[in-house]
């Protein structure tokens, strides 16, 4: 993947030299058409297109910015509304995530969501302990986080 990157940015340079302008558009320009070019190739490299992994990067961004968007929203709903009509409970979150800044990422990603942190780790690494302020249902609870954040770091990641 850092081969590639190089590359990529070897061929910005090549653009600009090419075209004679040494601005910073031109190698954004120079880049993007490294990037194409290198997607054609992709075929041709011995590892996978490294441009898969920054769109999966600005995925598991987005994801994060609309969970945080929602949880904001219903944390306010909880805090307006007089009455208390919430279920907090701690969940045992099993993760698939092996390599410990996947797991902490992922427990960062859960506590910097409203409504909810991760309290502890299990001795094994292996299980997030969560605290979150509405639990109807600890499976739902469970399946959510691991299509939602643990999917999105493992596209990140493999």
């Amino acid at each position: 993947m850092a081969f590639q990157i190089v590359l990529n940015i070897v061929l910005a340079v090549i653009w600009m030299l090419l075209v004679q302008s040494y601005t910073f558009v031109d190698f954004v320009i120079g880049y993007f058409i490294g990037v194409l070019l290198l997607w054609f190739l992709q075929r041709f490299l011995s590892a996978k297109f490294y441009f898969h992994r920054v769109i999966a990067m600005l995925k598991l961004f987005l994801l994060f910015c609309r969970e945080l968007t929602l949880s904001n929203i219903d944390i306010a709903r909880t805090v307006l509304i007089p009455r208390l009509d919430i279920c907090p409970g701690i969940v045992a979150f099993p993760t698939r995530l092996r390599c410990d800044w996947q797991i902490t990422l992922l427990a960062a990603l859960i506590s910097l969501t409203p409504g909810t942190l991760s309290m502890a780790f299990s001795d094994d690494g292996r299980t997030i302990y969560i605290h979150s302020i509405h639990v109807p249902d600890k499976d739902e609870k469970i399946r959510e986080i691991k299509e939602t954040f643990e999917k999105a770091i493992m596209e990140v990641t493999h």
